[in-house]
This record gives C-alpha cells, structure tokens and sequence, in this order.
C-alpha cells in the first residue's frame, strides 16, 4: 500500500466544519475528510475539529472520534455534564449509528455481518486477533454493486454493534473487500481507486441527555 512521506504531518485540511444542529448542551457537525478530531503533539498537527470549535465555543468536548479519512456525522458536547452522560449511552450501547462506504469488489451475500474479533496490531494499525483481541461485530446491507471494465466495487451501509479502533476497514479488509482509498488496510488497487477514505459517518441516533427525546441525526454522503 502507498505510505504517507511523513506519516506525523497531515496535510491541511480546506473544508469547513458544518454545523447540522445546536442547542445550549451539544452540537452535530459534519466533519470533513482529512481532519483530525483532535490536535496531536507535533505543532504541524494541530488543525482538529477540537481546536476549530474551541474558537466559537467555550467548553466542546467529543464524545467520540471519527478517524482523520473519515468524514460525517459527529456528536459535540458543550460541557462535561453533558460529554459523561452521552459517553454513558456510548458504554451501554444505545447509541446506534450508520455509515456508508464504498467496497472494493462485490460482496456475495446483500447483507449479513462481520465478526472478527480486533487487537492492537504494528502501530498505527489494528489487527484480527482471536487470542487477545475484543469482540467486534459489524452488521452490513449492500446498497448498489457497480461494474465497469475497470473495477467492480459495492456500496454499502454499515451498522457497528461494536465500536473498536479503526474496525470498518479492519472487518472489510478481512472480508476480503477493502473500503477504497483506505492507506492503512487496502491493498494498492483499492487505494488508488479513489482520492480518499470511501467512509462517511451517515447517522447517528441518542437520547437527548436533558430533554430525553431521541435525537435522529442525518448527515448526507459526499460521495
């Protein structure tokens, strides 16, 4: 697979964090691809969506992370209260979310799951791994199959049961499709099938940590 020139400097991110909702506890943004969630030590690092916010906003907090390729749908807690009893919901795994991705290859079966359990692997990857790794289940349903003389490749909607490191692109690099323009997990025809990570956080749904009424967030893909 293609390695970065420097695996420490990320490149700069031009795209502008979307604001999809706000009240006085939380937001939901739409971050873009290329950023990170939050600013790292060396001082090339430091454009996140954290450091981006904390400009306009006094106290955010994520309450989860999306990985710097991925774009979409991110929660963003406006005080600690808030982040802990989000973080709850998260921990108790009632918090339910979707993502689309673009597969290399057509999958078999129009839906079905992805149970591989994944540990810590050569840093930054993670690994399947049946001695010491989490359990980690990824339920899918195939939304389109493309094919073309050039490439075959299918589209699908992801629903993690699960939320371990990096495990979309781990679960399908194992099943044998990996998400397209993945550098870490794709092999170099699926990486140079697209200009980025083929992964958007689409959906999201919680409790309202104050009003408790369900929240339904949407965030349309790019791709």
């Amino acid at each position: 697979m293609q390695p970065q020139a420097d695996p420490f400097i990320v490149p700069v991110c031009h795209e502008e964090i979307e604001i999809l909702y706000q009240d006085e506890y939380l937001l939901l943004i739409n971050k873009p691809t290329r950023l990170l969630s939050l600013s790292s030590k060396p001082p090339h690092n430091q454009d996140s969506v954290h450091s981006r916010l904390a400009k306009a906003f006094p106290t955010p907090t994520l309450v989860h992370r999306l990985d710097f390729g991925t774009s979409g749908i991110m929660i963003v807690a406006l005080n600690k209260a808030i982040n802990a009893a989000i973080g709850t919901q998260f921990q108790e795994r009632t918090v339910t979310k979707s993502y689309t991705a673009i597969l290399h290859g057509h999958l078999h079966k129009d839906s079905g799951s992805m149970n591989f359990p994944i540990g810590k692997g050569t840093f930054p990857q993670q690994k399947v791994c049946y001695e010491t790794g989490k359990k980690a289940l990824t339920n899918y349903q195939v939304m389109e199959r493309y094919e073309d003389k050039e490439k075959r490749i299918t589209r699908v909607e992801f629903k993690p049961v699960t939320g371990r490191t990096h495990q979309l692109r781990v679960h399908s690099e194992a099943f044998g499709h990996p998400i397209l323009g993945c550098d870490l997990y794709a092999s170099d025809e699926a990486f140079f099938m697209a200009n980025r990570l083929m992964l958007h956080a689409t959906t999201i749904e919680f409790d309202h940590p104050i009003t408790g009424k369900r929240i339904s967030g949407v965030c349309s893909c790019p791709f």
